[in-house]
């Protein structure tokens, strides 16, 4: 008897740090989050955001092997150079990565990221609706949000670039 994968997510700890350091080397990340940092430039860029009332970070894990990171904020409150259109206070953004290479082609992180959703949506009765802003050519991730539910809303210029504005939206899940 096959058993389906089960995700679960922890808030990230200052230990968890050289982990996501090391997954955000690897060629497949590195590629979407903005080249290989070092161990210290990780700590610099996620160590202010701890204990965040609008960022909120995760270490996803896989049958409780750490597998990968996920990021949730809250659109409006989080920085004022991004979404300032957003009029939605219920509306949340998310960012993720699977950490290894052996773990993608697998259907893997679209259940990452409905597991996530989901969780988004149960624990907080505001949330209204979840976005993603993956790269246009990032065509793996696009699958995969759009596997877990996510609708193809416009093409956008973020701070980061050219992305595709991804959404779900609570009533439509």
């Amino acid at each position: 008897m096959t058993t389906e994968p089960r995700f679960t997510f922890r808030a990230l700890t200052p230990e968890d740090l050289p982990l996501v350091a090391a997954w955000r080397r690897k060629p497949h990340v590195a590629a979407w989050w903005g080249g290989p940092p070092t161990d210290e430039e990780v700590r610099d860029d996620l160590l202010p955001d701890f204990g965040s009332e609008v960022l909120w970070r995760f270490i996803a894990e896989l049958d409780g092997a750490p597998v990968g990171l996920v990021q949730a904020y809250d659109v409006m409150r989080c920085d004022p150079a991004w979404w300032r259109d957003e009029t939605d206070p219920g509306a949340r953004g998310i960012d993720l990565f699977l950490g290894e290479e052996a773990l993608l082609g697998r259907g893997l992180g679209a259940r990452m990221i409905a597991a996530f959703v989901r969780s988004l949506f149960d624990g907080d009765p505001h949330v209204t609706k979840v976005q993603a802003d993956p790269s246009p050519s990032n065509v793996r991730s696009i699958r995969a949000f759009e596997r877990a539910g996510f609708r193809r809303v416009a093409e956008i210029v973020t701070p980061d670039g050219p992305a595709l504005l991804m959404v779900i939206r609570r009533d439509q899940r």
